[in-house]
């Protein structure tokens, strides 16, 4: 206490440590006078003792009246040292600091006031403390107390005012405080944070733009605050950061690439807007520095090319055609293999745009990097096909367009194909959804011959009889209505008369042998109705079935269409086309009198003009005179050498073989049908077997038949069809 007189006087020591502020303010005048005077005196050491007792006495004291004394006490030996004030800043200023996290608001409100006060005085000597004033300004930013918000909100102006005209703040000590306070979602700290980036960046010395990287994912999670204030002042600092990138001849636009990939797929309506537009800018600006992060900035654009908001999905669209038409190479640092990885998982996403995007991409990179993109094909394969079951008939055609550029090279070709025809077998709705448009639009892309032939070829060697029914039958409707393929029907009429066509005929025969009908609809194609007639009485009765007849009845409408105009004009001579008119009348005999497409076959035939038959009277009387089959097989080539003045190349069709070959397959799917039957038959027996065992046994108890009835009735169910029911020339069974 001794020390304490000696150094200030009792009744300053007094007054100082008053409730009343009055009091204590005259006290503080009192001190201030008497530090002049010790200055004047040069007693340095009477001053540091006066700075002791008010830290040690006052301001550390636990009662609050004599802290909030020591507070203002301090302040004024700060404004009586005044010049020599900076010395004595050590001691001064580090109680005041302390006190801002004080339990009472009004010493809070007073240690804001006292270093207010010591701040006008010292100025830029005050820039030593100013990591630790700004991490106690933060805190006070949110403080609970209105009174102590605005006090430090008075401090704080006067901090940035010494801050901007000082010389001596360093930037570098400084960035590690704000970015670690970035991520506090406090409304009031935000907007302390935000102040103090728009004011350091408006300092010409001060380059905030090179540590940008170090707070930019702070503020861009500022745009999302409920409070529209703080998101409004976080854009403002985005746009005024955007505009001198653009301006600067020197930015890292890698690790803010980074970051703007990630806040591309916030949540937040605003957030993501002003982050695509932020990575248009930096695609249009980036340049080399961008080429690593382009698979990353491509996964950020695809998705937002589908959002929800008009303006993020066309400044998206407009970022992907920017980047899509860079010319970089790989050599430069492009990953081809980034790049095709980003567009695979983008054809799985749930939006059509986002996927046909994707896609482009992935057609871009065979155009422009056809060699890198091969050596990535089985890593995208696979979703490629999948994506060919897409529900967007735009997807799938820009699937076909991708497939086709790949398939440019042979082995990638057959490798197409095959896994094609695999897919339909695995999924039959997808040959009946998609399987027109797939096959229809590979024709275009790739030469239709040559898918024609690939496909036949997959499919005579195929083990599931019923899918290459099917299949079969699918291609043949596609290469009998398709525009696309209308080149191709017309290579099939020359047949009889060119090597090519007689090549490609051969060729489809095998696989269409599959199918009665697309058999049929191939010799008429190809005109070869003599073999088609004699196709049609080799059926038997189990190929004349449901399946059967609703193809038939396909084929007689698609003989009304302009794609058989020919075969109709060639009616006009039946004397010359005899077997083209049995052929029909063939058709006739198979089809229910009662169905439409009996009716229109028939009326079709009454057509047929009588007059043309004279000097053919010969031919009809043969041709209706039902030859017997198997004479069919010796003279049938001489017949047609007569009727159609065949060339060598008509020559060269083994009909009699082809025949051979039709009726060796069909033998395959009777058995199949048959064994089938038995299968259902069998299994549906042994399920209810166990359960009627014991009642079937009293039955045969009760009613045991005869021995001679019982093998008679097992005699008649096991028997096999009988010959007669296999149906000669002319004589067809439905």
């Amino acid at each position: 206490m001794s020390d304490a007189l000696s150094a200030i006087p009792a009744a300053v020591h007094r007054n100082l440590s008053d409730k009343l502020y009055e009091k204590r303010k005259n006290a503080a005048i009192e001190i201030e006078n008497t530090v002049k005077l010790l200055i004047a005196a040069g007693d340095h050491d009477k001053i540091s003792k006066v700075i002791d007792v008010l830290i040690k006495e006052f301001a550390k004291s636990p009662q609050a009246n004599h802290r909030k004394g020591g507070l203002i006490g301090l302040a004024a030996v700060t404004v009586g040292l005044a010049t020599e004030a900076a010395q004595y800043l050590e001691q001064i200023v580090p109680p005041v600091i302390d006190s801002f996290t004080d339990q009472d608001s009004r010493v809070r409100y007073y240690a804001c006031e006292a270093l207010y006060n010591i701040a006008k005085v010292v100025r830029g000597e005050f820039i030593l403390f100013f990591n630790k004033i700004f991490d106690a300004l933060c805190k006070l930013s949110a403080d609970s107390d209105a009174n102590v918000q605005s006090a430090a909100h008075l401090l704080d102006r006067l901090v940035k005012d010494i801050v901007t005209e000082s010389d001596q703040f360093s930037i570098e000590e400084f960035i590690p405080l704000l970015k670690e306070r970035m991520n506090v979602l406090n409304p009031y700290v935000r907007q302390f944070l935000v102040g103090w980036i728009t004011v350091l960046d408006s300092v010409p010395d001060i380059d905030m733009l090179g540590f940008l990287p170090d707070f930019l994912d702070g503020l861009f999670n500022m745009l999302s605050d409920s409070s529209h204030e703080i998101r409004q002042q976080a854009d403002s600092a985005l746009s005024e950061f955007l505009q001198e990138i653009k301006n600067s001849p020197s930015v890292d636009y890698g690790r803010m690439a980074e970051i703007l990939v990630q806040r591309a797929s916030s949540s937040d309506e605003f957030t993501r807007l002003t982050a695509i537009t932020w990575i248009n800018e930096f695609v249009k600006l980036g340049g080399d520095q961008l080429v690593r992060y382009y698979s990353d900035i491509l996964g950020a654009v695809l998705p937002c090319i589908s959002d929800k908001e008009e303006k993020i999905r066309v400044v998206a669209r407009e970022t992907n055609e920017e980047l899509r038409s860079i010319h970089v190479e790989p050599s430069d640092g492009f990953d081809v293999g980034a790049i095709l990885s980003v567009a695979r998982r983008q054809l799985s996403s749930d939006h059509e745009a986002t996927r046909i995007e994707a896609l482009n991409w992935i057609s871009t990179l065979l155009n422009k990097h056809r060699t890198e993109v091969l050596c990535f094909l089985n890593d995208i394969f696979d979703t490629l096909l999948k994506a060919l079951s897409d529900s967007s008939d735009d997807v799938v055609l820009l699937v076909l367009e991708v497939h086709a550029g790949v398939a440019k090279d042979p082995q990638y070709f057959r490798h197409l194909i095959v896994f094609l025809v695999h897919n339909f077998r695995a999924d039959n709705s997808l040959l009946e959804r998609r399987g027109a448009i797939i096959v229809r639009r590979l024709c275009v892309l790739l030469d239709a011959e040559r898918v024609y032939r690939e496909l036949s070829t997959i499919l005579e060697g195929e083990d599931n009889l019923d899918f290459a029914s099917t299949m079969v039958q699918a291609l043949n409707l596609i290469l009998l209505t398709a525009p696309e393929l209308s080149k191709l029907r017309g290579l099939l009429k020359g047949s009889l008369v060119n090597r090519e066509g007689k090549e490609l005929f051969v060729a489809l025969y095998a696989s269409w042998c599959h199918s009665p009908m697309a058999i049929i609809s191939l010799c008429l194609l190809a005109q070869a109705y003599q073999h088609a007639s004699v196709v049609i009485q080799s059926l038997v009765e189990e190929d004349i079935n449901v399946k059967f007849l609703v193809q038939l009845d396909k084929l007689i409408r698609l003989l009304e269409t302009p794609i058989f105009t020919y075969l109709r004009l060639q009616l006009l001579e039946p004397g010359r086309y005899t077997w083209l008119l049995k052929t029909l009348y063939g058709l006739l005999m198979l089809l229910p009198q009662q169905s439409a497409a009996f009716k229109i076959l028939r009326t079709r035939l009454k057509t047929v003009p009588t007059y043309s038959f004279s000097g053919g009277g010969d031919q009809i009387s043969r041709a209706s005179s039902g030859v017997p089959f198997s004479q069919y097989m010796n003279h049938h080539e001489d017949d047609d050498a007569e009727d159609i003045n065949i060339t060598s190349s008509h020559q060269g069709i083994n009909f009699a073989a082809r025949l051979q070959q039709f009726e060796n397959v069909q033998s395959q799917h009777r058995v199949q049908a048959r064994n089938n039957v038995k299968y259902s038959y069998t299994s549906s027996s042994s399920s209810t077997t166990k359960e009627v065992k014991r009642s079937e046994e009293e039955d045969e108890e009760q009613h045991k038949p005869p021995p001679s009835s019982r093998a008679s009735s097992v005699a008649d169910n096991s028997r096999p069809p009988s010959r007669s029911s296999r149906k000669g020339p002319g004589q067809l069974q439905l």
